[in-house]
């Protein structure tokens, strides 16, 4: 069964066994990640515009494209102006799906962000029905009955 991951499932993957800011070791996310370049298409090396996927090193669970590239949909809905906003995961905990509010949790960051804004925790959310060019998807595979 294909579907969208949930945030915290999003935030695992992307982390890839680290608790740091970005899956290659970088800590902080408040300042620019010195090899970004190397694992995420963002402002300063996507020449404004989305990329294939697998052109630059994947994360240590081999998944390409968790920073930058384009944002992902998730399947948890937010209302950030009246949910609380917590880590989605901590300690190799899964927080619960979020169904609060009408819009929809987006995680990773784009071609058209700044570093920090492609770090692990970073997170927005849309309307389900809003299209841009640095908004996209990735699927999560459930065994089937789940």
């Amino acid at each position: 069964v294909y579907r969208l991951p949930t945030e915290a499932e999003w935030e695992y993957a992307a982390r890839a066994g680290r608790e740091t800011a970005f899956a290659n070791g970088h800590i902080t996310g408040e300042e620019e990640c010195p090899n970004l370049d190397k694992i995420g298409w963002y402002s300063k090396n996507s020449e404004g515009k989305t990329h294939p996927v697998a052109e630059l090193d994947p994360n240590a669970w081999g998944l390409y494209d968790m920073h930058g590239n384009v944002c992902e949909w998730c399947q948890d809905k937010a209302d950030y102006n009246t949910a609380v906003i917590t880590d989605t995961y901590r300690n190799g905990v899964i927080d619960p799906i979020s169904n609060k509010g009408s819009n929809r949790v987006n995680r990773g960051g784009s071609w058209n962000y700044v570093a920090k804004d492609c770090r692990s925790a970073y997170r927005l959310r849309y309307l389900p029905e809003n299209r841009f060019l640095s908004l996209g998807f990735r699927l999560a595979a459930s065994p089937p009955g789940h």
